[in-house]
């Protein structure tokens, strides 16, 4: 298991993270996503820990809080040390029914985040990240809230999730103006049959200096393999998230199918190793319902895919070209520069 920089910081997180969307249940969609209880959750925490992953993410929203509660408990029912393990939980979705109680205003996250850290029963969160943007607050206000956060010892680090890119810098900038602390992550949907992000984001991300934590790697178990033909039972067939082009999801599948059948592995790991051999990616959430299937995404991080491998994976998922991207070529800049591959890190 590598660990990786987590953005411009000096912290170390491993390459995969265990994702807590699982744990709790709640309901509507919630329940259709994942309903561990408190011992299932902790087996997967537990044999996480094991396997090497010292990165765990939520959210505030996860089943309604209860998904913060069961990974805080289960880190204390295992006597996890505070400085082994890197917690990152998320605050702007709504926490009650008042007009104040969602949003990233400075009432906001500051409310959420220290109800949060009571849910965790931590005394500080390792990555404080806000969950969406927030057209209504400015900017400004937004990480300032986050600035006062980690100068009152709450938070170490902040990041942001399902931001653009320009909202991103606008905030770096403002960031660096006043002297407050910069975002130094960015939680954003990645996949090989979901690549959007590397016409806008993954220039930036380098640019800046930022690190990329992935949601969803596997598209919601459709790169899984398991929904081939319409088929399949689990949370794709009935929570159809996030959206993908199906035509070109199930000729990526294909090919990485025909992978997984050389090596032996399954089609889910080789497209977890995608992204793992991705420069700009520092860490992948996965999360799970049964223990097999954190086995099986662990085993992702063994495989090593040959060149060859990539670029057949890389030109069947390959974005359409669009402006500016076929100028930037034309002008013989290429686009696999822009994420090239590699695993930069230590064991």
């Amino acid at each position: 298991m590598y660990q990786k920089k987590l953005g411009n910081t000096g912290l170390f997180v491993s390459e995969l993270c265990l994702g807590t969307m699982t744990f709790g249940g709640g309901a509507g969609m919630w329940r259709q996503i994942g309903a561990l209880d408190q011992a299932e959750a902790g087996r997967l925490v537990g044999r996480a820990l094991e396997a090497g992953i010292n990165f765990i993410d939520t959210a505030d929203v996860y089943a309604e809080g209860l998904s913060e509660e069961i990974t805080g408990q289960a880190l204390r029912d295992l006597k996890v040390p505070r400085d082994s393990v890197v917690v990152a939980t998320k605050g702007y979705g709504p926490t009650g029914s008042g007009a104040n109680a969602k949003g990233a205003s400075r009432l906001h996250l500051i409310d959420a985040c220290k109800a949060s850290l009571k849910r965790l029963q931590l005394d500080h969160i390792d990555l404080y990240q806000i969950h969406g943007f927030d057209p209504v607050t400015p900017i400004e206000e937004q990480v300032r809230a986050l600035d006062i956060l980690v100068q009152h010892g709450h938070v170490r680090y902040v990041g942001v999730s399902n931001w653009a890119a320009w909202q991103i810098v606008k905030a770096l900038g403002i960031s660096a103006r006043a002297g407050l602390a910069r975002f130094e992550t960015l939680q954003a949907y990645y996949s090989i049959a979901g690549r959007d992000l590397e016409r806008e984001i993954v220039p930036m991300l380098h640019s800046e200096g930022l690190g990329l934590l992935v949601w969803s790697p596997l598209a919601g178990g459709l790169l899984s393999g398991k929904y081939a033909g319409g088929a399949g039972e689990g949370r794709r067939a009935s929570f159809d998230f996030p959206p993908v082009d199906r035509p070109r999801a199930e000729a990526c599948i294909d090919a990485m199918r025909s992978v997984a059948e050389a090596r032996g592995v399954s089609v889910a790991q080789v497209a977890l190793a995608w992204l793992l051999h991705r420069k700009a990616v520092t860490s992948v959430i996965v999360g799970a319902k049964r223990l097999d299937q954190l086995e099986d995404n662990i085993a992702a991080t063994e495989l090593s895919l040959t060149d060859a491998e990539l670029d057949a994976l890389d030109a069947v998922s390959a974005l359409p070209a669009e402006y500016p991207g076929w100028m930037f070529e034309r002008q013989g800049v290429r686009a696999q520069q822009l994420a090239e591959s590699g695993r930069p890190g230590v064991r």
